[in-house]
């Protein structure tokens, strides 16, 4: 009976124990950063009616809520700690879940709701468990905001980083007739960057470009994909295999092929063939004519007529798009008949040449000679200067930030502004051997705009130099950044230099350099000498005789004790 009584007293404790403490539920909520958490919690209202309610972060204490973030009193939230912290469900039917606006990670943790049900140790308590998981960035919405022959700007906003700072920006692009796989990539470890500039596009190439945001846990989906075609640009090729037939007295047969597909840079419209009639005897070419035709095939001809006849006339043909002119074709001199002469024709040829014609007589007249002149068009750009009535901006000072395997950043700022506010900048970038030429490669940027970054497409040693514009003028040319990177998982050599223009400094010269050099290497190869003498006389004092010799090559030695010393 006594055992029977203490198992009995055992189970009636345990009871007494659930009674006092109330009945205790428990649950796990898992959500994502920047979602709603809802942590449910209800009693039943048609019995009780309308009780207060708590909600707290941590366990349920032995009253009240701890680190209470809600309370209720049934009909209307009375307090809460936060505006995220609300009661979506019918108070009147004894709903009274949490729910959690744009969770985060921090928001992890148990919860505890108490519902204060009348009488002694009749609260109802309820344990959650919230578990905030954090994900990688959402989407970017990127869009581009200017388009030119040889770069592209695109722009994008922030956007929610799921939970983790966004510690890189991934860019790809990609010819748009090719696949993905063939796309160049570059990442970009600026987490406040909201737009980039590509430079050394092909001209009326179009191409594919998308970006992705990065943060600790990976990497966003895809952002929407930019479909661009860069403008059109004057050709950079020559119109190809010209020649030059002399069909009469008065008139040459001249025809060619377009330039290469690669050096057209957009849709031909079209050649311009200039000419002129030269004078062997004074040696000089007199005033050009002009003729514009369309282009039309792969293989072009035009006949030049109203010609003077045994005249030599020289021949330039440039090809063209809507963007402008290109390089003109080279050839020789071409000769008009005369009244006797059937046939001469000139060819592309580095050397003179002549042909000799048949005539009806029974006499060899010789044909005039076809002289080898070769015409070289070159376009030379040169900063205009104006007479102004304004004060321009001082030259910008531009300094380097970053440079990455293809990419590099830079900042800049000026010093005053001239005579009204800056109006905007523009960058000018070439190869390092090239000269400037603004209509080729610049980067226009805001006025309010400090620092960029920019990807090139073909990795390289680039000179940077920048420009400010205001409403009367534009400034002289910054000082010249001289930058080069490499491919991306290859090792690079990063040359950063930064020179003002037109200046020199008689101690940087090279000459100062290399007398540098030499100097160090010669204190090396003395003190080398000296040290070499003192280690064999000191061999010599020892028994035993010390032989060196070359031979093929090598340094050879006979003695009768170990050469540690040497």
């Amino acid at each position: 009976m006594i055992i029977l009584a203490s198992k009995h007293l055992a189970v009636y404790c345990n009871l007494l124990f659930c009674f006092l403490a109330g009945f205790v539920s428990a649950e796990t909520v898992t959500v994502t950063v920047g979602t709603d958490a809802i942590l449910k919690c209800s009693y039943d209202a048609k019995y009780y009616g309308r009780l207060s309610a708590c909600w707290g972060k941590g366990t349920i204490p032995n009253s009240g809520c701890a680190n209470e973030v809600l309370k209720t009193d049934g009909t209307s939230v009375i307090s809460r700690l936060s505006e995220r912290y609300l009661l979506m469900g019918n108070l009147g039917q004894g709903d009274v879940s949490l729910t959690i606006r744009h969770a985060e990670e921090q928001d992890s943790g148990v919860y505890g709701c108490r519902v204060e049900i009348p009488g002694w140790f009749n609260d109802q308590k309820h344990h959650v468990t919230l578990k905030v998981n954090a994900v990688p960035p959402n989407p970017l919405r990127i869009e581009a905001r200017e388009v030119k022959e040889r770069t592209v700007t695109i722009r994008w906003s922030h956007v929610f980083n799921g939970g983790r700072p966004i510690t890189a920006y991934r860019v790809d692009i990609k010819n748009k007739q090719t696949p993905w796989e063939t796309k160049k990539t570059t990442e970009l470890h600026d987490p406040s960057l909201t737009h980039v500039t590509l430079v050394d596009l092909s001209p009326s190439k179009t191409y594919n470009l998308r970006v992705f945001a990065i943060n600790s846990v990976g990497m966003s989906e895809t952002s929407n994909v930019l479909t661009i075609t860069a403008k059109e640009a004057a050709p950079e090729g020559p119109p190809l295999d010209m020649q030059l037939v002399a069909l009469s007295s008065s008139s040459i047969k001249v025809t060619w092929k377009p330039p290469r597909t690669e050096l057209r840079n957009g849709v031909l419209r079209g050649y311009n063939i200039n000419y002129r009639e030269y004078d062997p005897v004074a040696k000089q070419f007199k005033r050009w004519q002009y003729l514009t035709v369309a282009a039309t095939r792969e293989q072009e001809t035009v006949t030049l007529v109203n010609l003077k006849p045994s005249t030599m006339y020289g021949v330039l043909i440039q090809a063209k798009t809507i963007a402008g002119v290109g390089p003109a074709s080279n050839a020789p001199l071409c000769s008009t008949l005369d009244e006797t002469t059937s046939t001469t024709s000139a060819t592309p040829s580095t050397s003179a040449t002549s042909t000799t014609s048949t005539t009806p007589s029974t006499s060899a007249t010789p044909s005039p000679s076809t002289i080898s002149i070769t015409f070289y068009a070159a376009t030379v750009w040169e900063q205009s200067t104006a007479s102004i009535s304004g004060v321009p901006p001082d030259p910008p000072v531009i300094e380097l930030k970053k440079v990455d395997s293809n990419s590099f950043s830079l900042f800049w700022n000026i010093s005053s502004e001239g005579d009204s506010p800056i109006t905007g900048y523009f960058l000018e970038y070439k190869a390092v051997n090239a000269s400037w030429d603004y209509t080729k490669n610049a980067v226009d940027f805001g006025a309010h705009e400090t620092e960029a970054t920019i990807i090139e497409m073909n990795p390289s040693t680039y000179n940077v130099r920048m420009f400010a514009k205001n409403s009367q003028a534009t400034s002289a040319a910054s000082n010249v950044l001289t930058i080069t990177t490499g491919e991306a998982g290859h090792q690079k050599d990063i040359l950063i230099t930064s020179m003002m223009p037109y200046t020199a400094s008689p101690l940087n010269s090279p000459s100062h350099h290399l007398i540098g050099i030499f100097v160090a290497v010669g204190l090396l190869v003395v003190t080398g000498a000296i040290l070499t003498t003192w280690q064999l006389r000191r061999l010599k004092q020892k028994k035993g005789t010390l032989s060196i010799w070359l031979g093929n090559g090598e340094v050879r030695y006979t003695d009768c004790e170990s050469l540690h010393e040497l």
